[in-house]
């Protein structure tokens, strides 16, 4: 495996919105897992990839009730960038609470390297497994021990915004398609948990988890990024672009050409970026 893919924290400042607008799209399974509480104890959370705490932020007030959250990334700085508190800043290893209505969340945030070290988590402890935009970075070996570990301690498992290969432009423009073919082929490398599944990687799963007698179920949680989104246009765009030279740098000049034939589209163009949320839970 590779050194683990770095996001910085402007980037995920700026999708956080479009992240929180799509989930809602997926509320009935946030709905179906609020049923899923295991008892009248707080509800001990595992947070993979947890970044600057954006899936927190979002899933804590819906499940409601008491809520105990163990936060994981290998990124020191992003654990360090949550926006905890308007006072002094909270320590990592330290809880921290957040009440709000119907809700009582205390999280803490630890680094811990995910690629090598998922045998050393508390799944003993673990009720809830959860993430936003992981699986499509994770390889098969990889998911397939989470879901082991998971599975043996009977966890529920929600998985959030994992992509599920569509992006549809409008209006499109010449080589649309053959850029979306490299961005999808530049999703398959290794970023540092094996070479990823990319859009696979929910299928994958949902077979996966079904085989080891758990019920699945998916959402629809597509981001739309509409013609008065400049900043997150901008980013994909150059995204895409860069993406692609690195899948094929000998058609740079090519590309180069689609980046900014789509940035004279700018102003009015808009995009749809396919994402899926998964739910699973054991059988009785």
């Amino acid at each position: 495996m590779s050194t683990p893919e770095a996001f910085g924290a402007d980037w995920l400042a700026l999708r956080e919105p479009f992240d929180a607008a799509a989930r809602e799209s997926s509320s009935l399974l946030v709905a179906r897992l609020r049923t899923l509480r295991p008892g009248p104890g707080p509800w001990r959370v595992m947070d993979l990839g947890c970044g600057t705490g954006a899936n927190w932020r979002w899933l804590a007030p819906r499940l409601g009730g008491e809520q105990h959250w163990l936060a994981l990334d290998h990124d020191a700085a992003l654990l360090s960038a949550w926006p905890l508190s308007a006072g002094a800043p909270v320590p990592l290893d330290e809880p921290w609470h957040w009440r709000g209505v119907r809700f009582d969340a205390t999280v803490l945030r630890r680094e811990a390297e995910l690629a090598h070290g998922l045998q050393a988590l508390p799944w003993d402890a673990v009720q809830l497994v959860t993430a936003s935009a992981l699986l499509d970075l994770a390889g098969a070996e990889w998911l397939d021990e989470l879901m082991r570990r998971a599975t043996d301690a009977r966890a529920t498992l929600f998985f959030a915004l994992n992509v599920d290969g569509g992006h549809d432009w409008t209006p499109t423009v010449a080589d649309d398609a053959w850029i979306g073919e490299l961005f999808a082929a530049h999703q398959g490398r290794d970023k540092g948990l094996g070479p990823a599944l990319g859009a696979r990687a929910v299928p994958w799963l949902k077979q996966a988890l079904r085989e080891r007698g758990y019920r699945v179920a998916l959402g629809r949680s597509d981001w739309h990024v509409r013609r008065e989104d400049q900043a997150m246009k901008i980013a994909m765009i150059e995204g895409f672009a860069r993406a692609a030279i690195e899948q094929e740098p000998t058609q740079a000049p090519l590309i180069r050409a689609w980046r900014a034939r789509r940035m004279r589209k700018l102003d009015w163009g808009s995009l749809r970026v396919g994402h899926l949320d998964l739910l699973a839970w054991p059988a009785p």
